[in-house]
């Protein structure tokens, strides 16, 4: 771990990014020591921090400091967290706040293979998210809904769950954004009320737009994705998994999530 340029793993207590999770988050994917799409990622930090009014680091200067976990030619997960920093008792940030960044490393998680090519059970996950517009579609570190949505999957069938918003539109899944197919065109559920825009979503919406595929952001519901031809989740560690099973809805054929995942594996924006 990195902790403002230092090895460490100890931050000070009165950091509002522990206090209040006051800051912002990448995970992005190692592979062979370097960082998969690391200038996008960089622009979403940038987003995100911009949107609750923190400076963001440069990326020279993380990417430096990326490069201090990542040495050797193996692949990991990083995480770049980026807080407020440290402040005296109270809500109201300080004017000259002084930045925290931190950075760590992890192990690319093993899952089955059959996740990506034959798909995954999904649950329909009883928490919803509350709708707050200011902080819609960011990586803040207040991930408390998300935890409580992600505690729901105690049954090892099913590999991720779904999450719905409190008008019970269909969101995200606790990890992953989520796109389904209907009729050769694309659906991804609007963030803009609620959610995580991940870099992988944006990356299928470029890609649709490349292949000329009509790619839609707009409400869905339960019932939509019951009536769809295929669904998939996306996120930058995962990479892209087609949804098998969901209630009542059962696909084993994906061709257009294949294609997509084909090209989110190999292809280059």
């Amino acid at each position: 771990m990195i902790i403002n340029g230092l090895p460490g793993d100890t931050i000070i207590a009165s950091d509002r990014g522990l206090m209040y999770g006051d800051g912002v988050f990448r995970s992005l994917l190692i592979r062979h020591g370097k960082p998969l799409h690391w200038q996008q990622h960089y622009n979403k930090l940038q987003h995100d921090c911009a949107a609750i009014g923190i400076i963001c680091p440069s990326i020279q200067l993380l990417g430096a400091e990326l490069g201090q976990l990542t040495q050797s030619d193996s692949d990991a997960i990083a995480k770049i967290m980026i807080t407020r920093g440290p402040a005296s008792r109270g809500y109201a940030p300080a004017a000259n706040p002084q930045i925290t960044r931190i950075l760590s490393a992890s192990s690319v998680p093993e899952y089955p293979d059959s996740h990506a090519t034959h798909g995954i059970s999904v649950h329909v996950c009883k928490l919803r998210l509350g709708h707050q517009p200011k902080l819609a579609g960011i990586k803040h570190l207040n991930r408390l809904e998300n935890v409580l949505a992600a505690a729901e999957l105690n049954d090892p069938a099913f590999a991720e769950g779904i999450v719905l918003d409190q008008d019970g539109h269909v969101i995200e899944g606790t990890r992953s954004n989520l796109f389904m197919v209907r009729d050769g065109k694309l659906f991804t559920p609007d963030l803009s009320k609620c959610g995580v825009a991940g870099l992988q979503r944006e990356r299928v919406i470029n890609y649709a737009r490349q292949q000329r595929i009509v790619c839609k952001v707009t409400e869905l519901t339960l019932d939509d994705l019951l009536a769809a031809d295929e669904i998939f989740m996306v996120n930058s560690v995962i990479g892209l998994w087609p949804v098998r099973e969901m209630l009542r809805f059962i696909c084993k054929d994906f061709p257009l999530s294949l294609q997509i995942q084909e090209w989110l594996n190999n292809g280059s924006d």
